[in-house]
């Protein structure tokens, strides 16, 4: 019974038995059970931040948390003044957040942990399952495999390569994660300090190549900016770390030079995207080496060619329009926003519904509009608060205490979190979905907030207002 306890008030075991589950929910056949499994760990989550708050006093080291919770507080005003049928499902989000905050961000608050040898943990399943999942994807492709059932498109979905996963968005994504893993679990430093051994250079080489090219053939166009992003911003670190005495005209050739290598990853990411993509079709199919030969294909056996692209050919892939709507849903409360539940409600309701339930699921398709939208203004500004007041204090101890040489993982953890800010432009993936891709940005957003236990030691002093005293450490 003891043993029992104490696996429950483990919050390291419990983000790597929710990280894993998550996972398996965007693989297809997988996803029911996991699911299933999933509705355990929840109310396992919320144990944990009850058990965090009463009896291990997180608030005592919880960074930057005052700005979290008014955050949930007007969350929770929110859910009151706009109350309706998506009143469960908006308490189930506070819930949620919580399990964010306290559990995944909180990561900083565990004083016995060793965070290093838990992410080295979760870095190598990601890099062993993707690894056999892709082989088998790649596998089945070639096999000619193909099978529909309501969601579920295996290995092509719309003309893009899915392999087992449940969407090729779903597949870029994890394909960027399992290239950070590798990334990561590459440094020195980190196998140092979680004190394991490094993995196999075959399982390493392999889990590259199926991610890249994984990458190449979903045709996801917000993942592919998220690798991007994840390479420029590591250029940005090895360009200006400990760099602080450079001159003007050294700072603008650096700038310069950085512009054109950005420049030249984007077109050389998207060149390599379209020929990968004719190459894998013409050899799976050799009479629909172009688009034009596709269609003539289609119209004479009735069967489609793969071709790997997008069958939307506009460039916004309809974003623009939910932007446009998701501004007349701001509207409605521009202060305290409509609440996270209402949203596909009051766009049906009040609106021309184009925020298809079956397809967003609550949310706008980009991160900062769904919090805008549900929170209003004033929700909207806390996140952006704490967002920056994190952010400011990692890049400055970023750059002035790593240099290009580190063999640490802090550069991997900043530009990772960085791309996710813009992928999150182009995804529900900031925090209103419970998600692989939600609950493994926070994950890494507490991993680096474990420098600043580092960098910054805790300080003593208040801030006092007559009776009421609040560490400086929340502010």
């Amino acid at each position: 019974m003891t043993g029992f306890k104490n696996l429950l008030r483990n919050p390291s075991k419990f983000r790597l038995y929710y990280l894993v589950v998550l996972f398996f929910c965007n693989v297809s056949f997988i996803q029911i059970p996991a699911y299933v499994c999933l509705v355990f760990l929840f109310f396992w989550g919320v144990y944990l931040v009850y058990y965090k708050i009463n009896h291990q006093h997180c608030f005592d080291t919880f960074r930057f948390s005052f700005w979290l919770l008014a955050f949930m507080a007007v969350n929770f005003i929110t859910m009151l003044i706009n109350l309706s049928e998506g009143l469960v499902y908006n308490i189930v989000i506070l819930f949620h957040m919580s399990i964010c905050f306290f559990i995944f961000y909180g990561i900083h608050t565990e004083k016995d942990l060793n965070p290093k040898a838990e992410l080295y943990k979760v870095c190598k399943f990601i890099i062993y399952a993707t690894s056999i999942l892709g082989v088998m994807g790649f596998a089945f492709m070639i096999a000619g495999v193909k099978f529909e059932w309501y969601w579920i498109k295996f290995i092509i979905f719309e003309n893009r390569f899915t392999g087992v996963y449940i969407n090729p968005n779903i597949l870029g994504f994890i394909s960027v994660v399992s290239i950070v893993c590798c990334h990561i679990i590459s440094k020195q430093d980190f196998l140092t300090q979680a004190k394991r051994g490094r993995i196999s250079r075959i399982w390493l080489a392999m889990c590259l190549s199926i991610a890249m090219f994984s990458l190449l053939l979903c045709d996801s166009n917000a993942s592919m900016m998220l690798f991007i992003c994840y390479v420029v911003f590591i250029l940005v670190f090895y360009t200006f770390s400990m760099s602080a005495r450079l001159k003007k005209r050294q700072a603008f050739l650096r700038i310069l030079a950085l512009v054109l290598a950005t420049m030249y990853i984007v077109g050389a990411a998207l060149m390599v995207r379209s020929i990968s993509q004719r190459t894998v079709a013409n050899l799976i199919n050799p009479k629909a080496a172009n688009s034009q030969a596709a269609i003539s294909i289609q119209e004479i056996t009735g069967e489609e060619a793969i071709t790997f692209s997008h069958k939307n050919t506009h460039i916004d892939n309809g974003r623009l329009k939910l932007i446009k709507e998701s501004f007349n849903l701001f509207k409605m409360s521009p202060v305290f926003g409509i609440s996270n539940g209402n949203i596909i409600e009051y766009s049906q309701k009040y609106l021309n519904g184009t925020l298809s339930l079956s397809y967003h699921n609550s949310d706008i398709h980009n991160g900062y509009m769904t919090i805008l939208v549900s929170t209003g203004i004033i929700g909207f500004c806390l996140f952006a608060i704490f967002g920056v007041r994190f952010g400011k204090h990692i890049v400055v101890n970023l750059f002035k205490r790593q240099n290009a040489g580190s063999q640490d993982i802090l550069p991997c953890l900043f530009a990772f979190c960085c791309g996710y800010l813009v992928y999150s432009l182009f995804e529900k993936a900031l925090l209103y979905d419970i998600s692989f891709m939600v609950m493994w940005f926070w994950y890494m957003i507490g991993m680096t907030s474990v420098y600043l236990n580092k960098y910054e030691p805790l300080l003593s002093s208040l801030y006092t207002t007559k009776k009421y005293r609040l560490p400086r450490h929340m502010i």
